[in-house]
């Protein structure tokens, strides 16, 4: 790994599932290690001469998932998994965008179903399915099925639209039932597409 004179490198943030870019940042040699020892995204600030660890303050981590230097082995790619908009303005990046795609709404999605399973929340519909158990989960994702395919036969698009989005949700709850992640069922997916 090459540091420039200052000891530092540029490190490009990326979104580990959407591929976005989020957001440019330095390290130093201490704050690579620090980041491969937490596995929180660690910079070193040039303005402050010090350690910082992205969402310290904001609660917005990055939580690394891989890395890689360029071919030059001058500057950092880091793949990475966001909770919560990267840039301090609000958005999910640095240059102003709110997504590259519509999946950072999925992506909060299950990260709240997560939350739910393990830390209880009173008064949440979600809780209150993950307290009637699998067969009660799995059920609703049948009845939601069904109601889906009476939709498909109407011409009410709005309606069909929203038991899309019941189906999808009480799917996403039931593979957090099963402990299934939902990154292992896009890579079935991944693996299908090479057929």
């Amino acid at each position: 790994m090459k540091y420039d004179d200052m000891g530092l490198i540029p490190a490009i943030i990326q979104h580990a599932q959407t591929k976005e870019v989020l957001m440019l940042g330095y390290m130093n040699e201490e704050a690579f290690e620090l980041t491969k020892q937490t596995q929180r995204i660690t910079f070193f600030s040039r303005s402050r001469n010090e350690i910082w660890i992205k969402g310290e303050s904001s609660g917005n981590w990055l939580t690394l998932v891989d890395w890689k230097l360029d071919c030059d082995q001058d500057s950092l790619l880091i793949q990475a998994l966001p909770a919560g908009p990267t840039c301090h303005k609000g958005t999910s990046s640095c240059w102003g965008e709110t997504s590259c795609s519509d999946f950072s709404v999925l992506e909060q999605l299950i990260q709240t179903i997560d939350t739910r399973f393990s830390v209880p929340k009173e008064g949440s519909y979600v809780q209150s399915l993950i307290e009637k158990g699998l067969s009660k989960i799995a059920q609703k994702v049948g009845e939601e099925g069904v109601e889906l395919v009476i939709e498909a036969m109407r011409d009410e698009p709005r309606l069909f639209r929203e038991e899309a989005a019941d189906l999808l949700f009480h799917y996403l709850i039931l593979l957090k039932a099963k402990d299934v992640d939902f990154k292992d069922v896009l890579e079935v997916l991944k693996q299908r597409s090479k057929l």
